[in-house]
């Protein structure tokens, strides 16, 4: 949607929210946030001269992300809506023959797949569903189109009420839960069902269910030159309940019937199927149990025969794979010292990266993101990183040469003054490890003066910190804090040894690496060392009240969302059979001390420091009793605390624009509530 309509029909009380933002406003401010657009999901239009992609923008009206269909000419030239409104519109694919696109929408209410057609622009409805289909993937002929979606079961049953008589009012029947899993963060309690895969004329008609039994098929679909067999990812084993594992599987949807192309201890995923159907690339790995395990980029023959992995030297994680349009190579993604980059690797073996600046579509904290597709001539386009606005497009080209094609965010951000982001290295002084962070300083910012530091620690606790765009970070800086953030031992994109540094031993010295950072942004002389905060969101909230429990350093502190005891989070999560089985050596009645040990609990006898816990209602990743156990036990040692419960939000918090408002606020209220204080 185009952002100049964001407000049409918003109340006064709205209005003047939004017009708060005034000239005389040199810095971003929190009404900035509902104006945050980002691109993302390229794909290349038929003519090779353009793309679509799903320009995604907040609706402060709604509270929500909406995602319209965009096109760009790949000069940068020609920037049109394809499909905008109120609705969104997502997923477009374009058929093989280049004469119609796919994509979904909730236009007419439930969520459908439409086809539209490129040379009049008309529009068709193809399915009639009940749930929501997911991706979408045409048949090489053009004639159809496969798509996953769940399918209820029947739910369990124990005991039936007898019948009530006319005209009572009962509780309702009792729910029964006999799954592994039976809540999902981000999606609540899990239904009875499973996910199988579809395939509906893509003419309109009925879709067919060519996926079996009780297991669950997800992720993508390709299919194979003839039409008829489809090649997808699964795990279908006994045990899949309790296993990682999964396998890639030709199925022909004609008759059902299954055949394994791969095989081995560990998850296959992702299969991508060659232009001319004749190889598969997928991502996988040999599962050694390590709590952070790199996936490798293979491919092999359609029929499954000789399998090679192409990264074996690479020692980085490998996601986002496509084809090029000559089926002589893939394109792949991969995190390298907090940068995402985007690599080509040709059958024969040979590699080279293609550009490092990808990112941009994490909006809340500065995660590593982004994604990108191939535009042929050696061509790719691609999220583009910045650290002071969201993704844009851009194009490079075999040389390398970078042109930009949108530019999204120019009248929310371009009459202000953003912080400026650079890069700290040094070494661990526990072990004399090279360490990478990154240093977020106020606009205007002078040397010369004292300015509040606040520590900001990242989740996962597998995952990184770049230097690219955040919405927390840049409020942080607006409010005048120095933001330092990085990536402590235990992050990835610096390779598979030292993310498992903090294998079976986590937190540990990761404490040590997020002080020394301190340590090192305190040494440039512009820092009251009298004003020090710290804060950080799931992984970066065990970290911060594992901080407070060893040192009363920090005036103030914000727990996000955290683990505060191992034993109850692994029996409360919503991944308790990965959490049990890779983040620890056994279950929690056979080693209860190991658990307790690793515990911030275990330490909150020894905090001094005002601690406010922040977490999401319908968090099942981090369940809101975590918590309250540091909420209470802080209460009862009589430390200053709150607990700040944001109302419907997830382990993703973010998800709602008001509740990234209402996150960044609370932390800053906390923050300069204690600002000054003896």
């Amino acid at each position: 949607m185009v952002k100049r309509n964001l407000f049409a029909g918003a109340t006064a009380l709205t209005i003047a929210f939004s017009a708060a933002a005034t000239a005389e406003t040199a810095t971003m401010d929190y009404q900035d946030i509902f104006n945050l657009e980002y691109a993302t999901g390229a794909q290349l239009a038929p003519d090779g001269k353009s793309v679509v992609y799903e320009r995604r923008s907040m609706d402060i009206m709604t509270d929500s992300t909406r995602s319209n269909i965009w096109s760009v000419t790949l000069d940068g030239a020609k920037h049109t809506p394809v499909l905008s409104g109120k609705a969104s519109y997502r997923m477009p694919r374009f058929s093989p023959d280049g004469t119609r696109m796919a994509y979904v929408s909730a236009v007419e209410g439930k969520t459908q797949i439409y086809v539209r057609w490129l040379d009049s622009g008309q529009t068709a409805r193809v399915t009639d569903l009940q749930m929501a289909p997911s991706s979408l993937s045409w048949s090489p002929d053009s004639r159809h189109i496969a798509f996953s979606m769940f399918v209820p079961g029947k739910q369990t049953s124990l005991f039936t009420l007898p019948p009530k008589p006319k005209g009572a009012t009962w509780a309702g029947n009792a729910k029964v839960i006999d799954s592994v899993t039976y809540r999902r963060d981000g999606s609540g309690y899990v239904p009875t069902g499973f996910s199988h895969v579809f395939v509906v004329p893509a003419d309109g008609g009925t879709p067919r269910q060519v996926t079996s039994g009780d297991f669950h098929h997800r992720g993508s679909i390709g299919w194979l030159a003839d039409n008829k067999t489809i090649v997808l990812s699964a795990n279908r084993s006994e045990d899949w309940e309790y296993e990682t594992d999964s396998e890639i599987y030709a199925v022909d949807t004609l008759t059902g019937d299954y055949r394994a192309l791969t095989d081995r201890k560990g998850p296959d995923a992702a299969p991508i199927v060659s232009k001319d159907g004749s190889k598969i690339a997928y991502l996988g790995f040999d599962d050694t149990l390590m709590s952070s395990q790199n996936a490798n980029l293979y491919v092999m023959n359609a029929d499954g025969s000789s399998k090679r992995s192409l990264t074996d030297d690479l020692d980085r994680g490998v996601s986002g794979i496509e084809w090029s349009l000559d089926g002589r190579g893939i394109y792949y993604s991969y995190d390298d010292h907090g940068k995402t980059l985007v690599a080509y690797a040709s059958t024969a073996g040979s590699s080279r990266i293609i550009t490092n600046q990808v990112g941009g579509t994490s909006l809340g904290r500065p995660y590593t993101s982004g994604d990108f597709t191939v535009a042929g001539d050696s061509r790719i386009v691609f999220t583009q990183n910045r650290t002071d606005r969201p993704a844009d497009l851009a194009v490079v080209d075999r040389i390398g040469r970078v042109t930009p094609l949108t530019s999204l965010n120019e009248d929310v951000f371009a009459h202000k003054k953003m912080a400026a982001i650079s890069e700290i290295t040094f070494k661990s002084s526990h072990d004399g490890r090279d360490l990478q962070f990154w240093i977020a300083t106020p606009p205007d910012f002078d040397p010369s003066k004292k300015y509040p530091l606040l520590l900001e620690i990242h989740g996962g606790p597998h995952s990184a910190y770049g230097p690219t765009f955040s919405a927390e970070v840049q409020m942080y800086a607006a409010k005048g804090y120095v933001v330092v953030y990085g990536n402590p031992r235990g992050s990835t994109s610096y390779g598979a040894e030292f993310a498992n540094l903090i294998h079976h031993n986590y937190p540990s010295e990761d404490y040590n690496d997020l002080i020394d950072a301190v340590d090192q942004v305190v040494a440039k002389g512009y820092i009251d060392e009298d004003q020090l905060y710290v804060t950080g969101g799931s992984g970066g909230g065990v970290l911060t009240a594992w901080i407070v429990g060893n040192t009363d350093r920090f005036r103030a502190a914000v727990v996000a969302k955290p683990v505060i005891n191992w034993a109850s989070f692994s029996l409360t999560a919503d991944g308790a059979p990965y959490f049990t089985k890779y983040w620890f050596p056994d279950m929690p009645w056979n080693i209860p001390d190991h658990y307790w040990k690793r515990s911030p609990l275990s330490l909150v006898g020894n905090v001094s420091t005002p601690t406010m816990l922040l977490t999401g209602e319908v968090d099942y990743r981090t369940p809101m009793s975590e918590t309250e156990q540091y909420y209470q036990a802080l209460k009862l040692r009589k430390i200053d605390t709150a607990m700040v419960r944001i109302p419907g939000a997830s382990h993703g918090i973010y998800a709602k624009p008001s509740n990234l408002v209402q996150k960044i606020g609370n932390i800053l209220a906390w923050f300069d509530k204690y600002k000054g204080a003896e």
